[in-house]
């Protein structure tokens, strides 16, 4: 990953130097075509001022120097502006006369014959000693009639963009490559020192050290995933504590019961070897209802367990949720509940109310299950437990809540009583502590929590699960 992250840099930055590079001389390339039309305009401008500058001989002493080149039928007398166009290019201009027929007048070897058939100019590149000449032909009237004029001039700046562009743009944009693809190359592993010791800080890590890094010693660019790794070794730390926590508990918890039947076991063990192999036990029906309690209580605290151990696996879970009927659901864990209420003399009623919530329907189940289970367990006889559920005035909320007309829960142990393994000191029966516990980790899994209160005639234990409700 570092080093394809390494290449991708290199690449982009690179690739932005050649593409600057191919920009330069596209942009060399365009300014040398406009000048070569400048000096094609130039050259057009100069036909004119060379057909005034053609001659009949005539009596009159001719013109000495410069000024003046004579061919065998005309005199040319040199504009002012064609001096000018001479002078300044040097060796590499020349002027040529030609009769209608192309036969040559004035000028030098090399010009090329051109018979322009109207007097639109043609323009015509020519080697000449190396040097590519740019020349222009034009049919003109003249004092010696119509004539054929050109002009050529070999400083076209088509010709020397290419060994400009090679030694202006090409050659330094190819050092500056090399330089940069050497300079970049180092400062991408320099600047990239930080994430590879950040990698391999976390390689060397053991499996339990999920402390946080420091943020201070990463770059800021990478200080967002620090905090994502961050949150993460928070959220296994935690996940993991939770889980030493639950074996600790549950073990410590599973440890009584199971010593209980041990014991019992172990007396009925003894007193079958001090007898024959035909001889029947007896037992006493005390014995054996104790029995059967212990195996209850130590049933009822495995499948406690377990759905605790089963809500904390999907409270990070995103699961895909259903849609659950609550009245329906109500109504299941009532026919559930009936036979131990009428065992202990409690009127457990029921109040449901169209209402449907997104969720888990064997999770809410077993939170219901919990808060009915508690609600019959310390709820004396002859006492009452309701049932309820509905949806909001406005639609937006749906609930379900569990009444009872028991001893309650003081507010100053209402936090308490929704950690594990915790009891309320001085309460009777033979509870875990876990079914609060339990149904408080089921209600946040759907991102809501249980509210403890008190019951509606001042007495008694009112617990209420609030959730987003389904729009019918």
């Amino acid at each position: 990953m570092i080093g394809g992250l390494r290449r991708r840099l290199l690449v982009m930055l690179l690739a932005t130097i050649a593409v600057i590079g191919a920009v330069t001389v596209a942009f060399h390339y365009q300014t040398a075509g406009t000048a070569a039309l400048q000096q094609d305009q130039r050259l057009l401008r100069l036909v004119p001022m060379l057909a005034d500058s053609v001659l009949v001989p005539r009596d009159a002493p001719s013109v000495a120097g410069d000024l003046a080149r004579e061919a065998p039928s005309l005199t040319l007398l040199m504009a002012p502006p064609i001096q000018e166009f001479l002078a300044d290019r040097d060796g590499h201009t020349a002027v040529g006369v030609f009769d209608a027929q192309g036969e040559r007048l004035f000028g030098a070897e090399w010009l090329p014959v051109l018979l322009p058939s109207t007097e639109a100019p043609e323009f015509v590149s020519v080697v000449e000693g190396g040097v590519t000449h740019r020349v222009v032909a034009q049919r003109a009237a003249t004092e010696a009639g119509e004539l054929i004029l050109m002009l050529a001039d070999g400083s076209d700046a088509r010709q020397h963009w290419l060994r400009n562009v090679l030694l202006r743009v090409l050659l330094p944009n190819l050092a500056l490559f090399a330089v940069a693809a050497g300079v970049l190359g180092w400062g991408v592993t320099r600047a990239l020192r930080p994430l590879m010791d950040l990698k391999q800080a976390v390689e060397r890590r053991s499996p339990r050290d999920l402390s946080p890094i420091d943020e201070r010693q990463t770059p800021a660019e990478v200080r967002p995933l620090v905090d994502a790794l961050n949150r993460l070794f928070a959220r296994v730390n935690e996940q993991s504590d939770t889980q030493r926590r639950f074996v600790a508990d549950a073990a410590h918890q599973l440890r009584t019961p199971l010593a209980g039947l041990q014991a019992q076991v172990e007396a009925w063990a003894q007193a079958a070897r001090s007898m024959g192999a035909g001889d029947l036990l007896s037992l006493r029906a005390e014995q054996v209802l104790r029995l059967r309690d212990a195996t209850r209580n130590t049933t009822q605290l495995a499948n406690q367990l377990l759905a605790l151990s089963r809500a904390d696996a999907l409270r990070d879970d995103h699961a895909a949720l259903e849609t659950v009927d609550l009245a329906e659901l109500c109504e299941t864990v009532l026919a559930h509940f009936l036979d131990a209420a009428s065992a202990r003399r409690i009127d457990l009623g029921l109040e449901a109310a169209p209402a449907q919530v997104r969720g888990h329907t064997w999770l809410l189940r077993e939170l219901l299950i919990n808060l009915v289970d508690n609600a019959i367990k310390y709820t004396p006889a002859q006492g009452s437990v309701t049932l309820r559920c509905g949806q909001g005035g406005g639609g937006a909320a749906a609930w379900i809540e569990v009444e009872d007309d028991g001893p309650g829960i003081a507010p100053a142990e209402r936090e308490r009583v929704l950690q594990r393994f915790y009891r309320v000191p001085g309460t009777s029966g033979s509870g875990h502590g876990l079914g609060l516990a339990i149904a408080d980790g089921i209600a946040r899994v759907h991102r809501t929590q249980l509210q403890l209160d008190t019951g509606a005639s001042r007495r008694g234990l009112r617990v209420r699960v609030v959730f987003d409700a389904v729009a019918h």
